[in-house]
């Protein structure tokens, strides 16, 4: 993918706020608007832009508790690792899962409303799948940083 310096700069503004305007990034850019649409419909379909999603707080939809999860399975053929990626993906609470390398073969990070919540939640993924081996959590203190930002330079 061929990431142009006026590619970089309306990836930056819409990485900030998805919802700038085209009119906003075109002065930026010093392209035209319909040069600025065309880009952006570019930078969707090759890839570079993922999804365009509101960020919002847990606490105020009734998710007080975040939890980091490692996960070790039992066998890592990939069909087992396909099946947990599937499980992970489908579960609402778990909202971003690694497949990661080290003493653990997956990092969650899960959202729960309370620690009876977060316990059927360990339930649903790991104590009723057989290649569960074991997990860890911490509880996380404070969302000190949170987002989804990539450095644009």
């Amino acid at each position: 993918m061929d990431i142009s310096p006026s590619d970089l700069i309306i990836l930056r503004m819409l990485q900030e706020n998805a919802r700038e305007r085209l009119e906003t990034i075109a002065t930026e850019t010093g392209l035209s608007v319909a040069t600025v649409q065309r880009r952006i419909r570019n930078l969707k379909a090759d890839g570079a832009i993922m999804s365009e999603n509101a960020l919002i707080s847990p606490k105020a939809v009734g998710y007080a508790m975040t939890f980091l999860v490692f996960v070790e399975l039992e066998h890592e053929r990939i069909d087992q690792i396909d099946a947990f990626r599937r499980k992970a993906k489908a579960e609402a609470q778990v909202q971003q899962c690694y497949y990661i390398t080290g003493e653990a073969d997956f990092a969650l990070i899960a959202l729960a409303r309370d620690m009876e919540d977060y316990e059927q939640l360990t339930h649903r993924l790991f104590f009723q799948d057989s290649n569960v081996k074991r997990f860890r959590t911490s509880v996380v203190m404070d969302r000190t940083k949170v987002g989804m930002n990539v450095p644009l330079g």
